[in-house]
């Protein structure tokens, strides 16, 4: 079938590149896409739709953000979130224009384009038939001492800016055509920017020590003689993974380019059969409904609520830095309501959207600055921003749907983030509220006051696990809220019920 050229937007509304394969036996059911090594692009993968003799499935190939036909400085992006974000939104696209399910989509990811791939499936959890990974750039070689640290200084001093990469073509593959290839594809380009390599690096560390989270069925192929990439942690990420179906294969003599070795018809061996038999079963979602009681995350929560020796080292670092935190709620606002009320409750959580360091003294300012800026507050901030978007987004759909805009939220602390998500621009047509503590309700209320919308916000203190509470309600809800509720509970029972 002949290839297609084509665009998709992201969520930030940018315009990427991909290459679309149909099948070549008709089939319009099932998809194979494809993510490319860093500095390099689509066109160097498509031929895995003629190599792989899987013709029963379409082919997509990408071009990543700041790679090849797509727009962006080169080698750069936003950051690894943001690239993580465009598998999800190219997924998306998949699934809605071409009616291809994630159900039956299988991935296949090499180099920095399995990363992104690893950390999709960790942070998003899609429901995709399986997933390829080969040699996964987990932690890519710096041969000058010392190179990590001294780049992160230089980030933190200089801001962004962009390295070369050291590789060669023939550190890559054996296969002499791809490294002539290599040299003169002038979409290939060799830096990458320092902000990007620092995330690689970081992220990566962060996925493979909880690759537990990945239950999505998962063959790993890894080059024997790769010279760009260590092995170890392509390992331990292995050996993490939560996936039911799993297997790794070490390919001896094999360069970094595992899928464009001069030998890669042995790496396709492996993978046929993997997909085949994936494709072959009815995808079935693990069950993590059990995994209070019995998994690698409870261990991990147990260990943490272990109580550390009181002469211990880390025993006294935590009770100086509580005490401190303790002596710091004298002159910290932000401190005294997180003893006062909770580090998660409402009350907390409203001051950290507010962001306005406030304290009794001068030195209680600079606690309270100090307190703000602290990685998790500045997280919560950022999902406040995501669930403005993600309102706007379902208020639109509602309003193209001639459907009315009737929101409940079960659990909104203050309703602050509601209450500056629904505006003049997103417009609702009622508000309801909803807490289980007086404090956080009679907030709330004063808020709603303060911003004039009685006429159409209400705020309820209401139990949000009893299902008697949401019978008969009118006008019914169209649009639900539930954020920052159910992660604060150990007990999935409860949820689900």
């Amino acid at each position: 079938m002949t290839e297609q050229q084509k665009t998709f937007t992201t969520s930030d509304g940018t315009e990427l590149f991909y290459r679309y394969r149909p099948a070549k036996d008709g089939s319009t059911d099932k998809a194979i896409v494809l993510f490319h090594r860093g500095h390099e692009h689509s066109g160097r993968l498509m031929y895995l739709a003629d190599e792989l003799g899987l013709d029963d499935f379409a082919f997509f190939a990408w071009d990543a953000r700041g790679h090849g036909n797509s727009p962006g400085a080169r080698g750069d992006s936003p950051g690894i979130a943001t690239s993580v974000a465009d598998i999800q939104d190219f997924m998306h696209h998949i699934a809605h224009h071409y009616h291809i399910a994630p159900e039956n989509t299988a991935v296949i990811a090499q180099s920095v384009g399995a990363v992104l791939v690893a950390t999709w499936l960790h942070d998003y959890a899609p429901p995709i038939r399986c997933a390829v990974l080969a040699s996964p750039a987990f932690s890519v070689k710096l041969y000058v001492p010392f190179a990590r640290s001294g780049l992160k200084l230089l980030h933190k001093l200089r801001g962004n800016f962009f390295v070369n990469s050291y590789v060669k073509a023939h550190y890559l593959t054996h296969d002499t055509a791809r490294q002539e290839d290599f040299k003169r594809d002038p979409l290939i380009v060799r830096p990458i920017s320092v902000r990007v390599l620092l995330g690689l690096y970081d992220t990566a560390e962060r996925i493979v020590a909880d690759a537990q989270a990945i239950t999505t069925p998962l063959l790993l192929l890894i080059s024997g003689d790769d010279k760009v990439v260590h092995h170890q942690p392509q390992h331990d990420f292995y050996n993490h993974l939560g996936s039911h179906y799993k297997a790794r294969h070490i390919l001896p003599g094999f360069y970094h380019d595992t899928l464009g070795e001069a030998e890669r018809e042995r790496a396709f061996a492996l993978i046929r059969p993997f997909i085949r038999a994936r494709f072959a079963a009815p995808y079935q979602a693990v069950d993590m409904t059990g995994a209070h009681l019995a998994s690698a995350s409870r261990v991990e929560a147990d260990e943490l609520a272990t109580p550390l020796p009181r002469l211990s080292l880390r025993g006294l670092w935590w009770a100086l830095y509580r005490a401190g935190m303790r002596l710091g709620a004298r002159w910290s606002e932000g401190l005294r309501i997180g003893q006062e009320t909770g580090y998660d409750s409402g009350s907390t959580l409203d001051y950290v959207y507010q962001n306005e360091p406030r304290g009794s003294n001068f030195i209680g300012k600079l606690y309270d600055r100090h307190y703000l800026n602290a990685i998790g507050w500045r997280g919560i901030r950022q999902r406040k921003k995501n669930i403005g978007k993600a309102i706007a987004l379902a208020t639109t759909l509602l309003h193209k749907a001639d459907k009315p805009v009737h929101v409940l939220d079960i659990a909104s602390g203050h309703g602050r983030y509601i209450l500056d998500a629904l505006n003049e621009h997103v417009r609702a047509d009622s508000i309801r509220l909803r807490d289980y503590s007086p404090i956080n309700v009679a907030a709330g209320r004063e808020l709603i006051a303060a911003r004039g919308l009685e006429a159409i916000a209400t705020f309820d203190e209401v139990n949000a696990f009893d299902r008697a509470n949401y019978q008969h309600l009118e006008p019914r809800p169209t649009l639900g809220i539930v954020s920052g509720l159910h992660e604060l509970f150990a007990d999935n029972d409860l949820i689900q019920h």
